[in-house]
């Protein structure tokens, strides 16, 4: 009984075998597939893919986060015609969706620069522990160039946050 599992063990291995050893890395057995290309031969490229657009924060001129990307309403020829941001709430709760025209959306392909404070306390030159004096607060700016050219770091619409949760808030059709 054992010989047979075996057997059919050893048939089964032969037969996977083959096949692997039969599909060549640039031959297809669908003869309908189009040849996979690669980035460089697509055309495409520079091109940002709708997928990522999706959750993609949007800011103002100010640099204040205003919400993010929650859709985008594409016209009947596919053209984007809209975004729908979702302004406002906590983690989803009580976020207000309004609809905003695309090409009021401005993309940028580096990060929002962010400016922090720091204070610095230095110990007198002796070493010990009697006093030390703060220096004043220090503001850097940090951006750094984007590594992923399939989509932007950010979108920048000319509002404030009060200017978009008046506006009309967007209700999908039932």
């Amino acid at each position: 009984m054992i010989a047979k599992h075996i057997t059919v063990a050893l048939i089964g291995s032969a037969l996977l075998a083959t096949a692997a050893v039969a599909e060549t890395p640039g031959s297809t057995t669908n003869t309908m597939s189009a040849p996979a290309a690669t980035s460089s031969e697509s055309g495409y490229h520079g091109d940002w893919r709708s997928s990522k657009m999706i959750g993609l924060n949007v800011y103002n001129d100010s640099n204040e986060k205003l919400g993010s990307i929650s859709d985008m309403l594409l016209n009947k020829s596919g053209k984007i015609n809209a975004a729908v941001i979702g302004v406002g709430g906590f983690l989803g709760v009580g976020e207000r969706l309004v609809a905003v025209s695309f090409d009021k959306l401005k993309f940028v392909d580096t990060p929002v620069p962010s400016t922090s404070a720091s204070s610095t306390t230095k110990a007198p030159a002796g070493g010990t522990t009697t006093g030390s004096t703060t220096s004043a607060p220090a503001t850097t700016t940090a951006t750094t160039a984007k590594s992923n050219p399939w989509y932007p770091d950010h979108a920048v619409f000319s509002a404030t946050k009060d200017q978009l949760k008046s506006m009309p808030e967007f209700k999908y059709a039932e």
